[in-house]
């Protein structure tokens, strides 16, 4: 602050007085700060999201609309977009058909089972393989990413052999075990640890007094939640939309899961497609209701692990 000597005017004293840094207490912002300012969307990239989300939803309303008519409405020459009433009565006819709330609990008991094992082993793995020193770590996990490479048609006939000599033909744990972890969920964990938790963490927990699995469960897990619940999501939708293998080991008409039970609505003499879209209107709710829940959470936690400081 410039003191005004005797006889020195204000104005004088004021020229005097050093300015101050911008940004520093001034209202003004730095030169060049509004090349950083949050974009904001225009109207061009809202009319784009539009068309993405109606390309989108107009699958699953066409299949609505489909199985709340009769077949014959698959060769008007001009569709109607406007449902019609027949909704109740091809949906009686698929519990008729299949035991379709059989299938549906089936699917939900698999999948639920398989996204949560790829969740607690595929994060155990990839920490182990992210954070943990031990010797062959890198040739191990080449191995493990080089089974993904293998196709699925391969291992059927010795999987079904194994299967039949555990007496486990016809079973869940069938369908269930071969699929508690995959190549592609310790590949997805040890990506999200490599980035998500730092050695300083892991170490710091160390000095710390906890063991391996308490530092993966207070210090790993909580950094990796969100890329884990991406990960189960994905796990859920594979093992619901799962049709080869359920269908060889399973029994149609005893233990059939969702897409079995599908398959079963498309044979026939002809394909009812009003019938056949009905039950696939209700296998895909499951899945839509579990990515409504979840979605916020995921994108919450995305945004919330995104900013620092």
């Amino acid at each position: 602050m410039a003191v005004v000597a005797p006889g020195e005017t204000t104005r004088e004293a004021s020229r005097e007085a050093p300015r101050r840094a911008p940004g520093k207490g001034s209202g003004r912002a730095p030169r060049g700060a509004s090349r950083f300012s949050v974009a904001h969307a225009g109207p061009l990239s809202y009319a784009l999201l539009v068309v993405v989300l109606l390309a989108s939803v107009f699958p699953l309303y066409y299949s609505f609309l489909i199985a709340s008519k009769d077949n014959s409405a698959l060769g008007d020459a001009v569709p109607s977009l406007v449902p019609g009433g027949n909704l109740v009565e091809n949906l009686t006819r698929v519990f008729d058909t299949v035991d379709f709330w059989l299938a549906m609990q089936n699917s939900l008991v698999v999948a639920g089972t398989v996204a949560i094992s790829n969740v607690v082993l595929g994060t155990l793995a990839g920490f182990a393989f992210a954070r943990l020193r031990f010797r062959g770590r890198n040739s191990l996990f080449l191995v493990v990413v080089g089974t993904s490479m293998v196709p699925t048609q391969l291992g059927v006939i010795p999987l079904y052999m194994l299967m039949s000599d555990l007496d486990w033909y016809g079973t869940l744990q069938a369908v269930v075990v071969p699929a508690l972890i995959g190549a592609f969920s310790v590949f997805w964990m040890r990506q999200a640890c490599e980035e998500s938790v730092p050695y300083e963490l892991v170490e710091a927990a160390r000095v710390d007094g906890c063991n391996v699995l308490r530092t993966f469960w207070h210090v790993a897990f909580p950094a990796v939640r969100p890329q884990a619940a991406v990960m189960g999501m994905f796990t859920f939708m594979t093992a619901w939309n799962d049709f080869f293998w359920p269908l060889i080991v399973l029994d149609p008409n005893d233990s059939p899961t969702v897409q079995v039970a599908l398959s079963t609505l498309a044979s026939g003499y002809y394909t009812d497609y009003s019938l056949m879209l009905s039950g696939a209107s209700l296998a895909v709710l499951p899945v839509v209701a579990i990515f409504v829940l979840l979605a916020r959470q995921i994108v919450g936690g995305i945004m919330q692990g995104a900013v620092k400081g």
